[in-house]
């Protein structure tokens, strides 16, 4: 068993492998500058992460509380009641081309409860956690973290992101060198 995750030291450090190593699960590494071996992982910071928690700055206690309450509430809407499809081969079509072959779209639940993987107990436990969620409610708990995350760190972000394009702007002007465009 291993885990594949992403270069960066904020994924891997001493005490998660020290953690990993005592459960022995090793670690998979992405090659350095090849982002493409990451694209799965890339994929879903941008479909998940970036749809639900928004592009801003979370650095309070209470934007951080807020924020890992999101969390839980879209890991189980994506985990139990949304379907994705997965690559399984390729194929050409008449002139040549070649085409990417999907499976049947299936909940990450239906996949893993299929794999047969799981203790009866697990089965159990599992399906019983989704006979306990309504998704409407859960919709609507996403929606209302959302709005408290953007109350909570719209304006600081922006503020934070014209403080860095004044910088940006004012450091362009010190230059010296090249080609001064001036409007007549």
């Amino acid at each position: 068993q291993g885990l594949d995750c992403d270069n960066g030291s904020e994924l891997i450090n001493y005490d998660v492998l020290n953690w990993a190593a005592d459960r022995q699960i090793f670690f998979t590494r992405a090659r350095p500058y090849k982002k493409n071996d990451q694209a799965h992982v890339e994929s879903k910071n941008n479909h998940v992460v970036r749809r639900y928690g928004y592009h801003y700055r979370y650095d309070t206690e209470d934007e951080r509380g807020t924020f890992s309450a999101l969390w839980k509430a879209v890991c189980l809407k994506m985990n139990y009641f949304t379907a994705t499809k997965k690559p399984i081969g390729w194929t050409s079509d008449a002139s040549g081309k070649r085409k990417r072959v999907y499976d049947r779209p299936q909940t990450p639940l239906a996949r893993l409860l299929k794999s047969e993987v799981l203790s009866d107990q697990q089965v159990k436990g599992l399906e019983q956690t989704k006979a306990a969620i309504n998704p409407a409610n859960l919709t609507r708990e996403i929606t209302r973290l959302q709005n408290r995350l953007v109350a909570l760190a719209k304006d600081k972000t922006h503020n934070l992101t014209a403080e860095a394009e004044k910088a940006k702007a004012r450091r362009l002007m010190k230059q010296k060198g090249g080609v001064k465009i001036v409007a007549v």
